[in-house]
């Protein structure tokens, strides 16, 4: 009998490792333009984003953006948005993603009180969805089509 692997690998599904954080958080390592970044991996965060910390980091062209974000105990945060991005997990990659940029201090803070790693940024549904997601959360392992 196959396993879950075989099984995706030939549909042409790529294998991306995650690890679970002391806070039982998922953390992936992914690549914006070119730049790698520590990120939470959120399936319930509709949109992928970084902290305006990040900006310049990731090179990205960010700019005002009238909708505000909600999310951790945070409401009506202040956004920006940078378009046409290249985002890398682990094989898989994707040109032309729109990212959020937000104030993520709380979430960073909230993680040094539990002394887990900060991240740039978060992995959401927008990404999720595009990949065709299939999560293996007993071998930690992200599948996303390519």
């Amino acid at each position: 009998m196959k396993n879950l692997h075989d099984i995706l690998k030939e549909k042409g599904y790529k294998k991306i490792p995650f690890k679970v954080s002391k806070t039982q958080h998922l953390l992936i390592k992914a690549s914006i333009n070119g730049v790698k970044g520590n990120f939470i991996l959120d399936t319930g965060a509709s949109n992928s984003c970084v902290g305006f910390e990040n900006t310049f980091y990731f090179n990205l062209s960010a700019k005002a953006s009238k909708n505000t974000a909600a999310g951790a105990g945070a409401i009506g945060m202040e956004t920006q948005i940078a378009e046409k991005n290249n985002l890398k997990l682990g094989r898989w990659n994707s040109s032309d993603i729109t990212l959020i940029v937000f104030d993520m201090s709380h979430v960073n803070t909230a993680l040094k009180q539990y002394k887990a790693k900060t991240v740039h940024g978060i992995i959401g549904a927008d990404i999720l969805l595009k990949g065709k997601a299939i999560i293996d959360y007993y071998n930690h392992y992200l599948y996303l089509l390519k």
